[in-house]
Parts: structure tokens; sequence; C-alpha cells
């Protein structure tokens, strides 16, 4: 891949990757009724890592306590061990990484987390030329289970990944179960989605295809189930329910998250890094829900491996 045609491969996804961040956030003014801060960024001159982003974030709303959608495009001297588990020849290679990536937290207990991300990289070996990948996907977390909501997220990320094989969705969403698992707990974090990593099958045309096809596919996969759920009745019990799993959520992505590691290990804006923290969380010590309980039923059936489709 020559400089040329690389550079012209970041800049269609550089565009592509800020028209979603801005289409994803107006729908979540729309369904909010406020606007979303909007906190562009650039990396000091000297440092390591150099780069800007644009973290879009909207924070105690009436729907979401917490929503936020950064879009960053970074280079570094260095590709961290985070990012090379399945190409260990680069590590240590200069690098460059683009992508979107959001956490939504809702206020109503019954209205579940999501995340979504989608992401490019490149790294340049020595003497070598430029190696080009991609990875994302999206998952749902729950805190009161339902099927419907489970079976139509579970739909959108099958259809989504239908043009590039029926191989596509069973494959990311077995790696999706066995990448957002809390493996200190032996359990897993929600119902699932779809997840994919150092993607590069076909070069950069398939790989940028399926890219879209994920970003574009997760305003019609979340947005019904927030409808559904945001106006529930909820009390005491179900908010101190809500924040025990939001615990849950704070111990994944500090122990196990590639991303947020990748982005602490590289350099990155920590304030962006770290802004898929559900603004309030509790930890009790040995809290499980009774049998026969709504609580108990998300834990039993709903964060286990299932086939949902």
């Amino acid at each position: 891949m020559s400089d040329v045609t690389q550079g012209s491969q970041v800049a269609l996804v550089r565009d592509y990757l800020l028209g979603l961040q801005q289409r994803i956030m107006a729908a979540v003014a729309a369904a909010d009724g406020r606007q979303p801060l909007s906190d562009a960024w650039r990396k000091a001159p000297g440092e390591p890592l150099q780069g800007s982003g644009i973290t879009m974030i909207l924070e105690d709303g009436a729907v979401f306590e917490r929503a936020g959608c950064g879009f960053s495009h970074v280079t570094g001297p260095k590709l961290p061990g985070s990012a090379t588990q399945h190409r260990p020849a680069l590590a240590g290679a200069p690098f460059e990484a683009l992508g979107v990536s959001l956490v939504f937290h809702p206020r109503n207990p019954y209205a579940p987390t999501v995340h979504m991300n989608v992401r490019m990289l490149s790294a340049t070996p020595q003497g070598g030329e430029p190696v080009a990948w991609f990875g994302g996907g999206m998952d749902l977390t729950p805190y009161y289970g339902f099927e419907e909501d489970a079976v139509h997220f579970h739909r959108s990320c099958r259809d989504a990944l239908a043009p590039f094989g029926a191989d596509k969705y069973p494959r990311f969403k077995a790696w999706c179960d066995e990448y957002f698992c809390l493996r200190h707990r032996g359990e897993q974090r929600g119902i699932g989605g779809i997840f994919f990593d150092d993607y590069s099958e076909g070069g950069f045309e398939p790989g940028f295809a399926m890219l879209r096809a994920v970003g574009d596919a997760f305003l019609p996969a979340y947005l019904p189930i927030l409808a559904r759920r945001q106006g529930m009745p909820s009390g005491e019990r179900e908010r101190a329910h809500q924040l025990a799993r939001r615990g849950r959520y704070v111990e994944f992505n500090l122990v196990w998250d590639r991303g947020t590691h990748f982005g602490l290990q590289s350099g990155g804006r920590t304030e962006s890094i770290l802004m898929s923290m559900p603004p309030l969380a509790s930890w009790a010590y040995r809290r499980e829900p009774a049998p026969g309980t709504p609580e108990h039923d998300l834990v039993s059936r709903f964060l286990v491996p299932r086939e949902w489709i």
C-alpha cells in the first residue's frame, strides 16, 4: 500500500466516522431534549501520542444519565501490546488509529446500557509496508431482562453482517460472548451482540464496508429498545439493582477491556477514554438476588451465553 493510497483510505474512514458521531448524537439530543457538549481536543506538541478528536457527551439528562460518544484520530511511535494480540510482529511499530466509541447509560433501570465501537488501525513494521485492519461491534447490557429486546438487538446485528457472509454473525456473536465476560466472576457483562477485531479479510474495501454496516446498524438496533423502556415505572429497589450492575460494568472496563487499556497505555486522553464509566455505581459484599425475583432472572437467564435468534 503506497503512502498516497493509505492517506486516501484514512481520509475516507475519518469522514465516515465524523458523520457517524454527528448522526448518533443528534439522535441522543432528540431523545433527551437536550444538546450534548461537544469538546474538541488536540494532543500537545512533544507528547508521544499525537492527534486530535471530538468528545460529545450528555450528562444528567431526562433520558440519559450519561451518553458519551467520542471520535479520535491519533498516531504514535510504538503500538501498545494490547493491540497486538493477533499480530505480535507489529508490537512496537509506529501506528495510526481512528475510531468512534460510545457508551450510553440511561436513567431508567429498565433501559439497558449500550456500547458500540468501530475503528481502523494501521502499523508500519521496520522496513515493511503499512498493515491496516478493522475492529468493532456493539453489545447490550440490560439490568432487567426482556426477551424481545435481546432478540431485536441480535437480529439487527445479524442483518448488518448478512451481506458479508452467513458465517459472520455466528462467528462474531461467539467472539462477543467470549470477550465481554467478567472472567474473575465467571459472568457475562450483558446479553452480548457482535465483536470483531484484527479484521483484514479481502483488504481495505470489505473491512471498511463492514465497519460502515455496523456503525449504520447501531441506532435501529438500540433506539426501539430505549423507547420501550425509558418510561417504565421504577423505584428504589430497581435503582439499587441498576447501580450494583453498573459496578460490574466498571469492573469490566477497567480490568478486561482492551480499548481502555490501549488508550491508557498509548498515552491517550484520559477524560475521553473514561467517559464510558457510569456517573454512579455501587458495590456490596456478596450481593446476590433472591431466587424468583426479576433481578435473579437477569443473572440466571440473560447473563449467560445464549442463542437469541
